[in-house]
C-alpha cells in the first residue's frame, strides 16, 4: 500500500534529521534516484528542515537582520516543497497513463501528492507531540493534554491514508482521474511580483 510505505519512510526521514537536529545538515537519501521512494523521502526531509525553521524564526530575541534571511529561506524552502509534491504527481500520473477514465469518472478535490503532502506534515505533528508526551520537566497536565492530541493526529493519519488508498483505487478503476494543475506561486517569481520587477523600471 502506498500508504503505509510512505509512512514507514516520512519516519525513517524524520528520524534520520532527528539524529543531528539541525537544519544544515545535508540529505543523505538512501533510495534509488528517480523512485518514488527517493521522492518521498526527499519530500519529508524538506518538510522536516522547515518545521525546524518555522520554530527558530519564532524566538522573540532573535536577530531582525537573521529573521529576515530566515524568512527568505523559507519562501526558497516552501517552493522547492511545492516542486516536490509535483514531481510525485507526475510519476503518479506517468504511472496510471494508460488508465481509461470511464465516462462518468469524477476529478478529486485534490491530487494524490498534495494529499501525500498533508500525510508528510501529520507524521511530523505526531512525532513532535509524542515528544511533547514524553517530556519529563513538565507537570502531569501538560502530558495528558498533549497525549489527547497526540491521540487526535494518530487517528486523522489514518483516516487520511485509508481517504488516499480508496483515491488510488478509485483512479486504478477508472473511478476517478488524475488531472494536476501546476502551482502559479508567484511572490518568487520576479517577472510576477509587483515588488520585484518594479525594481527593474
Amino acid at each position: 500500500m502506498l500508504t503505509e510505505q510512505a509512512n514507514k519512510i516520512f519516519c525513517r526521514a524524520i528520524d534520520d534529521y532527528h539524529r543531528h537536529d539541525n537544519v544544515d545538515t545535508v540529505i543523505e537519501n538512501p533510495f534509488e534516484e528517480g523512485s518514488l521512494e527517493f521522492l518521498l523521502y526527499h519530500k519529508n526531509w524538506i518538510d522536516t528542515v522547515q518545521w525546524h525553521l518555522e520554530d527558530i524564526i519564532r524566538d522573540p530575541h532573535i536577530d531582525p537582520v537573521d529573521a529576515l534571511n530566515l524568512k527568505r529561506r523559507i519562501d526558497r524552502s516552501n517552493q522547492v516543497r511545492c516542486d516536490m509534491v509535483e514531481y510525485i504527481d507526475s510519476f503518479l500520473l506517468n504511472k496510471y497513463k494508460d488508465i481509461v477514465p470511464a465516462a462518468d469518472a469524477r476529478i478529486n478535490t485534490e491530487t494524490p501528492a498534495w494529499a501525500i503532502d498533508r500525510l508528510s506534515i501529520l507524521a511530523l505533528k505526531i512525532y513532535h507531540m509524542r515528544a511533547e508526551v514524553e517530556r519529563d520537566d513538565v507537570d502531569d497536565e501538560h502530558r495528558a493534554a498533549c497525549q489527547a492530541k497526540l491521540d487526535v493526529l494518530v487517528q486523522q493519519q489514518a483516516d487520511l491514508s485509508i481517504a488516499i488508498e480508496e483515491l488510488i483505487e478509485d483512479i486504478e478503476a477508472g473511478r476517478k482521474y488524475m488531472k494536476v494543475y501546476r502551482q502559479m506561486k508567484m511572490y518568487n517569481d520576479p517577472a510576477l511580483n509587483p515588488i520585484l520587477y518594479a525594481q527593474k523600471r
